[in-house]
């Protein structure tokens, strides 16, 4: 007899989405990661300026982090992430930029590109930028200038808006509404299970929220969905926020769309009736689970992530 594994869908990421994917991966395999392209900062930023491409770094990660579980792919995901030294123009660029760059101006096509790496890799599933354009990010910052605490004030950028001082109060995408790939919205449609997070809240996760048609997408599909919390809450995108404080800006975001469930690691109840009350707006049923490793509580155990992961999509 053949087991049909679920079809899911992880949104994210950075560091959040790659730890996402190392668990998926090992439970599916029939696996889309559906990537961020806002970032503005070091090599992704120095490539994007410099060719008017996708922002490359997240996409690698994602690649690296779905690569098979052999010496082959162990091999590549090294390749991919090896960083550049030195004081010359390849300082500080991971070699998996270059390439990916190399393959977009070979083919004139992003998806095209990332599936020709994700087959050199070995990739165990399938890579997708959430737009077919970079995008930029705009935030309402209350306190952004420390002179000025009591002000609301305009951060752009990615990376500005994640090192902000201040409390972000709202988040935009720049263009209001960028183009989405037909692969994406094809990948959402026919998903058993769509997940968003763990990742920078608002950088990371709630920005594919403020893509209409990606909005549009996750509102209408049959999918169930699942939202990981990060194993960190007050971070200085989100200082001082609860579990739950993380869960009502979602839903402030987006009111109508509804979650099956929400998976915390008990690290990040603090207050467990709160957080009920407000996964219950969401539609959802709370799971609190161990997915962080023994000794680095800010950091995902691949294993119990896996396990987190199965016994929720089963």
């Amino acid at each position: 007899m053949s087991t049909r594994f679920p079809h899911v869908v992880a949104f994210g990421g950075g560091h959040g989405l790659a730890a996402s994917l190392g668990a998926l991966r090992l439970i599916t395999e029939d696996l889309t990661a559906v990537v961020t392209v806002a970032d503005n900062g070091g090599s992704s930023g120095r490539l994007r300026s410099d060719f008017g491409v996708l922002p490359p770094g997240d996409l690698r990660m994602a690649l690296s982090a779905l690569c098979d579980d052999s010496e082959w792919g162990h091999a590549w995901a090294e390749v991919m992430q090896h960083r550049f030294t030195g004081e010359g123009g390849l300082a500080g660029h991971p070699l998996g930029n270059l390439l990916i760059i190399s393959l977009w101006q070979l083919h004139d096509d992003p998806v095209r590109g990332l599936d020709l790496v994700g087959r050199l890799l070995g990739a165990r599933g399938r890579v997708l930028p959430m737009s077919a354009v970079p995008l930029d990010l705009e935030a309402h910052v209350l306190g952004a200038d420390p002179h000025a605490p009591d002000e609301v004030q305009v951060v752009r950028g990615q990376v500005e808006i994640a090192g902000t001082e201040g409390s972000v109060e709202s988040i935009s995408v720049l263009p209001k509404n960028p183009p989405v790939r037909p692969e994406v919205l094809a990948a959402v449609a026919d998903a058993d299970w769509v997940i968003l997070g763990p990742g920078s809240w608002y950088t990371s996760v709630l920005i594919h929220l403020l893509v209409p048609d990606l909005r549009e997408a996750l509102l209408v599909t049959t999918a169930r969905r699942l939202l990981t919390l990060n194993l960190e809450m007050s971070t200085t995108e989100t200082a001082g926020f609860s579990a739950a404080q993380h869960l009502t800006t979602l839903h402030r975001t987006v009111p109508d769309l509804r979650f099956d469930a929400v998976l915390a690691d008990p690290s990040v109840v603090d207050d467990r009736v709160g957080l009920e009350r407000a996964c219950a707006e969401l539609g959802a049923e709370l799971i609190v689970q161990s997915v962080s490793r023994h000794g680095r509580p800010g950091e995902h155990d691949t294993l119990r992530l896996a396990a987190a992961y199965r016994d929720i999509l089963q």
